[in-house]
């Protein structure tokens, strides 16, 4: 909690863009959605590789729909000093059934959006969506990929800001991860953050 709080002043006047990680959010996956009875650090570098990678995926690879990280800010930050951003990935799914698992456009944005998946202790439901961006990766269509996103926005309006129209950006990457056929990585920028730099206050508070 010292070095998470005494770092927020240089985070919030120095730098573009910050991806949020909690180790706690870290073990809740690793138990609940992967199924681990002793995950090590191992894993949890495992879930922030598969994330990080997935965010700066356009930068290496070929794609249809190629995004930069000075798009990303231009695309997530809608005022300077709100550039916290959530990350979620999707598929997680247990080693033992990955085999078994059919992938698609519809089912990865269903998960990437779930609040289990998210990679910071925060609930994005109690807060709203500023903005978010999708990275996909695979063989899919961009046309899939934007119907999708438009349902997303229509069904749960209430999550987004009303006040920042058409807020998703899409990007899509050719190249899939190892050992999977497509992925995503999620980048959301939610007032729901809050929650997290409350939490390190309080048990900063508490030391």
């Amino acid at each position: 909690p010292y070095n998470a709080t005494l770092s927020v002043h240089q985070l919030v006047e120095n730098a573009d863009e910050v991806m949020c990680l909690d180790n706690e959010a870290l073990y809740d996956i690793c138990f609940r959605t992967l199924k681990l009875t002793t995950p090590t650090y191992g894993d949890l570098n495992h879930l922030v590789c598969a994330a990080m990678s997935g965010i700066t995926t356009c930068l290496r690879f070929p794609g249809q729909l190629n995004s930069d990280l000075r798009k990303l800010a231009v695309n997530l930050i809608p005022f300077p000093r709100l550039h916290f951003f959530m990350i979620g990935f999707a598929p997680l799914t247990s080693r033992g059934s990955q085999q078994y698992r059919a992938l698609t456009v519809p089912e990865l944005t269903q998960q990437q959006f779930d609040a289990k998946n998210m990679m910071c202790a925060a609930d994005p439901r109690h807060g709203r969506y500023l903005t978010a961006a999708c990275m996909f990766r695979g063989r899919m269509s961009t046309k899939e990929v934007d119907e999708q996103m438009l349902n997303v926005q229509n069904k749960n309006s209430s999550y987004f800001v009303e006040w920042i129209p058409n807020n998703i950006k899409a990007s899509v990457c050719d190249i899939p991860p190892k050992g999977l056929k497509m992925s995503t990585t999620f980048i959301g920028n939610s007032t729901a953050i809050q929650e997290m730099f409350k939490r390190v206050s309080e048990q900063f508070t508490a030391m």
